[in-house]
């Protein structure tokens, strides 16, 4: 198949430090092209891929602080671009659905479309008014559940190649937050849990700017010698991390739509400790690759901390490289895209009214 892959813009195609998405895209191109497809990739200049790569814009976004100048400009360019050369592609994979979805509802070829972002009341008309002709993937049950009216049938979860992550069956005894510090994500429910057990909390994580006041009022005041933030990492410096930290905490204060460090974190043998919200069920066996623990519930994390010392690490590597590969992420991709081709000619996406019923694609 020509396939083209419409990647955001924000950072490099694979990321350097963060990016979740961008991480998912780079696995699902490369896995595609390994498969003998033409893929073409519409990223950063400085991406690096087996694919053909088009680019309007030399480096991520976000490195270059154009983000908040000319990002949006670039963004449009970069998928204006993708659909302007439609005709060379059988499929169009596009990952900027947000953005770009009024012109992915007019394309000629079919158009399939991730949602690597949450529902939310503000978009939903948006995608009510647009989404007809597009095939809508969403990457948890949970994700898909937050716009029921969409109809959307297609669930794929997202996968990386984590076979080269470090494993270790041991630990140094410290809790881990990887990410993002941000109120949504609860930086602080993690530093109130670490605190209270008396254990080395290790941040890495970047600040946006729209979160600087939270950091500084309520995050920076906490460090200290317990209390760590290392800043942003590279993916070497935070898979050594997740190897030797007791757990990851994840206490998220919002619906997550997926949570790609969860995967990541567990491929490494390291346990996760999480608040049920959104996608969090899907992701973490209770029990055997870490604790799913009631939404603020601080005293219900510190026992999820302190319990993770029963997780085999062996298993819990064993399980995110077997459920969350990227092999597997690309086979329901490449079915999806084949359904999608022989159906072309004969049935168009049809959005039906009450909540679906979920398949994954397999």
């Amino acid at each position: 198949m020509r396939i083209a892959q419409i990647a955001p813009l924000a950072e490099s195609i694979p990321p350097t430090k963060y990016g979740g998405t961008e991480r998912v895209v780079h696995t699902l191109t490369e896995e595609l092209v390994r498969r003998g497809h033409d893929v073409t990739l519409f990223a950063t200049g400085n991406s690096k891929t087996s694919a053909k790569l088009v680019s309007v814009y030399p480096k991520g976004l976000r490195e270059t602080n154009a983000m908040e100048t000319h990002g949006f400009l670039y963004s449009m360019m970069n998928m204006g671009i993708a659909y302007q050369m439609q005709d060379q592609f059988d499929i169009i994979h596009d990952h900027n659905v947000h953005f770009s979805l009024p012109t992915a509802s007019i394309a000629q070829i079919p158009t399939v479309a991730t949602l690597h972002g949450p529902f939310d009341q503000v978009n939903r008309p948006y995608f009510n008014n647009f989404i007809k002709n597009i095939h809508l993937v969403a990457i948890s049950k949970a994700q898909a559940k937050q716009a029921p009216e969409l109809g959307i049938q297609h669930i794929i979860h997202n996968g990386l190649d984590m076979k080269a992550y470090p494993f270790s069956e041991t630990h140094d005894g410290y809790i881990l937050f990887v990410g993002r510090i941000s109120r949504e994500k609860g930086t602080h429910f993690a530093i109130e849990a670490a605190e209270r057990l008396k254990m080395k909390l290790i941040i890495a994580a970047k600040v946006d700017n729209n979160d600087m006041e939270y950091f500084k009022k309520e995050i920076e005041p906490k460090l200290s010698d317990q209390i760590q933030w290392v800043g942003e990492v590279n993916e070497i410096d935070r898979n050594n991390l997740m190897v030797n930290a007791t757990c990851m905490v994840h206490p998220t204060n919002w619906p997550e739509p997926f949570g790609l460090t969860l995967i990541e974190a567990m491929g490494c043998g390291c346990p996760v400790v999480a608040f049920n919200l959104g996608s969090i069920p899907e992701i973490i066996q209770n029990g055997k690759t870490g604790f799913i623990i009631p939404p603020e519930d601080v005293s219900g994390l510190m026992k999820g901390i302190e319990r993770c010392k029963e997780i085999d690490r062996s298993y819990c590597r064993t399980y995110a490289l077997t459920h969350f590969s990227g092999k597997k992420m690309t086979d329901s991709y490449e079915d999806l895209y084949e359904q999608i081709l022989r159906q072309h000619n004969n049935q168009k996406f049809i959005t039906l009214p009450g909540t679906p019923q979920f398949s994954f694609v397999n």
